[in-house]
Order: structure tokens, then sequence, then C-alpha cells
């Protein structure tokens, strides 16, 4: 239940913007400098064009096992070398995939007085819009939490049918990844699914909306970060942006049409002890055409205590993090369960 006040005063959006930019400033930058700080990145913003780990998800659940076998190496060889992989021939129809776009797009274009409604600092609250437009950074977004209750805005006709629709599908696919991904690791499929209760699991959703600004210094939609959760299943947007850490340098993410890009997040790290790492991304400004993304963010139920499996743990491999339930993790930093923001840095030992 969402209890906003339908009155906020410009006052109070611009206090508050001003606030989430401290937040930002405080937080994403700090981050890269904890996480990685083995890391010597080439920090050019035009990225390397280089492919990525691409997972035929036919074959992965393929009936013949020598193509299901094969496929999980290579999603294996992906998670250990990438940290990310882009999926093709999923379930899910191109045409579905194209009304998300434009219903996003419709929302996104709604004028800012009626999305204000849902910018606010409670925590309570299952959807958050915000946008950010200085210190090199510009995009808009509307977080929703979609699982285990679905949340959307009501201002825009068809919205919430169109991604409930677009979400269980994507949701059922990440399930599906994680099922692989557990095999990958030596385990029985459904491990991770029933260690961390998929079944009542905390996701959410980040719509992104990264306008053309020809005559903007800002050059950033999203500076370098880390997410939190087990997945992140990306529909990536119709133009490039995306850049993915590798070896130092940064990679252009270009997406097959009506691709998913899956990004390993950090309590996959958690769980595995470090063996599957959070991916370091940001995304650059395309500034000729709008880029509208839509992030799936899977995790853990909420009360489910996140910690390293038995089996990457021994003498030569002690525990590197803290142990917390999911909640407790997404709140570590100054932030609330709906921002969703990373916990890295504060749960390394």
């Amino acid at each position: 239940m969402r209890h906003l006040s339908l009155s906020l005063s410009l006052s109070m959006a611009e206090t508050n913007a001003t606030v989430n930019q401290k937040k930002i400033d405080d937080c994403y930058m700090p981050l890269v400098h904890s996480n990685s700080s083995s890391i010597n990145i080439d920090d050019s913003l035009s990225g390397v064009d280089d492919h990525i780990p691409i997972i035929d998800f036919s074959m992965l659940i393929s009936d013949d096992p020598d193509k299901q076998f094969k496929t999980t190496q290579d999603l294996r060889n992906a998670c250990l070398e990438y940290g990310s992989f882009m999926v093709t021939n999923h379930e899910l129809p191109d045409n579905l995939i194209m009304r998300v776009y434009e219903a996003l797009a419709k929302f996104f274009d709604l004028r800012e007085e009626e999305k204000r409604e849902y910018e606010t600092n409670d925590p309570t609250d299952m959807i958050r819009w915000g946008k950010w437009d200085s210190n090199l950074l510009s995009t808009e977004f509307i977080k929703m939490v979609v699982h285990p209750t679905f949340h959307c805005p009501t201002k825009l006709a068809g919205l919430s049918e169109i991604l409930q629709e677009c979400i269980k599908r994507m949701r059922e696919l990440g399930i599906q990844l994680l099922r692989a991904i557990s095999k990958t690791l030596g385990f029985e499929e459904c491990y991770i699914e029933k260690r961390m209760k998929l079944e009542s699991g905390h996701d959410f959703i980040s719509a992104n909306d990264y306008l053309v600004r020809l005559n903007s210094e800002n050059q950033l939609g999203q500076p370098p970060h880390y997410d939190t959760g087990l997945l992140v299943l990306l529909l990536p947007g119709e133009s490039n942006g995306l850049q993915l850490e590798h070896h130092g340098k940064w990679i252009n993410v270009n997406p097959q049409p009506n691709s998913i890009v899956v990004i390993i997040a950090d309590h996959i790290e958690i769980l595995t002890n470090g063996k599957y790492k959070s991916l370091l991304h940001r995304v650059v400004l395309n500034k000729k055409v709008r880029r509208i993304s839509l992030p799936l963010f899977l995790g853990p139920s909420l009360d489910t205590t996140v910690s390293p499996m038995p089996e990457f743990v021994d003498e030569h491999h002690p525990p590197a993090y803290l142990v917390k339930t999911y909640k407790e993790s997404l709140e570590t930093n100054p932030y609330q369960v709906i921002d969703g923001m990373s916990c890295m840095k504060n749960v390394r030992l």
C-alpha cells in the first residue's frame, strides 16, 4: 500500500533532488574505488568494441544432453571470465519487448508534475521516480518493487498490464538461468532457488530514460557501479550505451536485436565467496538517440540470510563477507530497500 501525498511542493522536490544528488556523490563514486582498488581502468568514454559471451537459451534447456552440457560450460566460463552474458532465443516475444519500450516512453513523456507524485523518501513506498542532471550524470528513472507483490504507477493506462506480463516472463527466465548457474557450481539445479527463497524473492525494476542532450556537458547516464541481488536481467534498449569493465577496459555492449543482457550481481558473489564476481558497469550517454532500458533485479527474499556457501569456504578461502539478511544488506548504505543500492563495500571482510 502506497501512502503518498498528492501535493508535494516544488520546494520539497528541489530539496529531495539535492539530497538525492548528495547520495549519488557519497555512495556511487566511493563504491567504485573501495570495490575495485586493484583494477586499473582505462577511463576513456569511447569504450572498446568487443564481444561478450552469448548464451543461446534454447540450447541451455535443450533435450539434447550434449548441447545442454556445452551451453552450461559456456555459461560457467561467462560467469568466471566476464560476469555477464547476452541471452538469445529466449521466450520473450519481440512484440512484447517493443510494447514495453513504447509504454515506458509514454510514461517518461508525462508532464513532470505528474511524475513528481512518485518522488518520495518514504521507506514504505514501493514506487519511486527521480532524475539526475548534474555532476556529469543525466538520467530519469522510475523504480518499482514487482515481486512478491507487483507495484506500478497508475498514471498511464495499460502500463501495469504490459509491465506485469513482461516481468513475469523475465523472472521465469532469470530463475531458469539461476538453475543453470547452480549446475555450473556443481549443485543440483534448484539449490540457489531454494536457499535464497526465490518464491518470495524481493525483485524490483528501475526503468531508465536517457534523453538526447546535444548541448549538455554530462557524459554518463549511470556512473561505474555494482548491482545488488543475484542477477540483473536487462532489456538494454534500441541503442548502445552500456559498458562493462573487463580486464581494465570498458567494453561496449552492442546488444543483438531483442536480446537480454544478464549481469552477475552482489549476492551471487557473496554466495560463491568471490568465485563469481559482481560486475562493474556504467552507462555512457548516446547523444544521437534516446535510450530507454529496463533492468529487473532478481533478489532473495528480504528475510533470507546470505553468506558464503560452505562448499566455497576452507582454510585457504575463509569467508570474505559479513553474514546479513538481504534486507539488512540493502540497508547497509544510508539507503532504503527501494533504492536497491550495492552493499559490497560494506559487507566485505
